[in-house]
């Protein structure tokens, strides 16, 4: 059969053609960007440029180059305190593929061999998320300052006690966990007007982390398959940061509640037997406070996002206005001589070459405040107990789900 081709046929064919092949090459670009490391806007105090408090630089390995090529996402490699001396991946291509992005010649093939190198002093773990809590006791007892991806743990609620353990035996190393949310520009601001005084008691926050995946496309993928069996609340901390990160508290007891698939001919239970792809908590805080974390895979806006409601003002970005802070007369007041005070709620600046990078302009700072605890022999930004407080409540949420929103204690931890 012949088909009669006029010129504006063609011409609709063509750019028919042209659109699809655009689509197609923004769908493959989308694919390579996971959300969160796209998220590099930031502001800081420009008025105050970065000063060294030493010329001393501290000798790190790195571990961990899988999906998201996270040990090379932080900058260490240029940061002018630091000089990167090994790399290491399980898998020999990953481990090159690192020594070459960060120019280092220095690879193993595991963690177990890099930390017997005395050359080292610390070390970034990030492996896989059921691994965090071995690898970083590991490195721990062998003398080196850690720092870790997040969660603090993954599944095994044993190892919260082992970790924290660990840390006390080893007081004068520095444990850091990479809660990206504390270095958003929000939640950093909402630190230091809390530690001022000037919200008082937290009455009601808020926590969300929204990380949607369509019906149908492969799931992120991960070492042995981590992402795919466990259950929402088990990676929290981004969520649980926006109380837990601004007032360095934690959270007592959760009732929590599970949703799945809605056509339950489709439901597969994962290795551990979970069905949700969304759960929402309800947890009462130390001090008194209600707090909703949501942990959801359903469709919308990616959010690592929280808010919170004070007895004199309250701080959110989500309000439409391009401040977040809003409070009564009494909380102006206090807001007033907070900033009188010389409270700064922007962040530094960094060291000349070393970006802020993704998750709200997070990743450099992270780098920046772990080698500056070394330095200085001070807390970092999350240390074990903050780390704790943001991951456990998250595995009580879980069991709370599988018993139909059963209100459950939360341990308490302390150094």
């Amino acid at each position: 059969m012949s088909t009669h081709l006029t010129r504006r046929s063609f011409l609709g064919s063509a750019a028919t053609a042209m659109v699809a092949a655009h689509s197609m090459t923004n769908r493959a670009h989308s694919a390579e960007v996971i959300p969160g490391f796209d998220q590099t806007r930031t502001d800081y105090d420009k008025t105050k440029a970065w000063k060294p408090f030493s010329d001393r630089k501290v000798r790190v390995g790195l571990v961990g180059y899988g999906l998201c090529k996270f040990s090379a996402q932080f900058e260490f490699q240029n940061h002018p305190n630091v000089e990167v001396v090994a790399v290491s991946d399980l898998f020999p291509d990953r481990c090159a593929a690192l020594a070459a992005h960060v120019h280092c010649n220095k690879t193993y093939p595991s963690l177990e061999e890099m930390v017997k190198d005395d050359k080292i002093e610390a070390i970034f773990c990030a492996t896989d998320a059921p691994s965090h809590a071995r690898h970083c006791i590991e490195v721990l007892n062998h003398g080196k300052h850690v720092c870790t991806a997040v969660p603090a743990f993954r599944s095994d609620i044993e190892d919260a006690e082992r970790l924290l353990a660990c840390v006390r035996k080893n007081r004068g190393l520095v444990y850091a966990m990479f809660e990206t949310s504390v270095f958003h520009d929000d939640l950093y601001a909402m630190e230091k007007l809390y530690a001022a005084d000037v919200f008082g008691h937290i009455v009601y926050s808020e926590g969300e982390y929204c990380h949607p995946h369509s019906l149908g496309e492969p799931a992120l993928g991960s070492y042995k398959d981590w992402r795919k069996n466990g259950a929402p609340m088990w990676y929290p901390t981004h969520a649980t940061a926006y109380y837990v990160g601004v007032t360095h508290g934690s959270f007592v007891e959760v009732s929590c509640q599970g949703t799945a698939l809605f056509d339950k001919s489709k439901r597969q239970p994962n290795r551990i037997g979970n069905i949700f792809n969304s759960e929402v908590g309800l947890f009462r805080t130390r001090e008194g406070g209600i707090s909703r974390i949501i942990i959801c895979g359903s469709q919308g806006e990616y959010l690592e996002a929280g808010r919170l409601r004070g007895e004199y003002a309250g701080y959110s970005w989500h309000n439409g206005l391009a401040v977040g802070f809003v409070g009564d007369a009494e909380g102006q007041k206090r807001l007033k001589k907070a900033l009188g005070d010389g409270v700064k709620t922007k962040k530094h600046a960094l060291p000349p070459g070393v970006s802020a990078g993704g998750h709200g302009g997070s990743h450099g700072y992270l780098a920046d405040d772990f080698i500056d605890s070394i330095l200085r022999g001070r807390k970092p930004a999350v240390d074990v107990l903050d780390a704790l407080n943001m991951t456990v409540p998250g595995y009580y949420a879980h069991l709370s789900a599988t018993k139909g929103g059963e209100n459950l204690k939360i341990p308490q931890y302390s150094l």
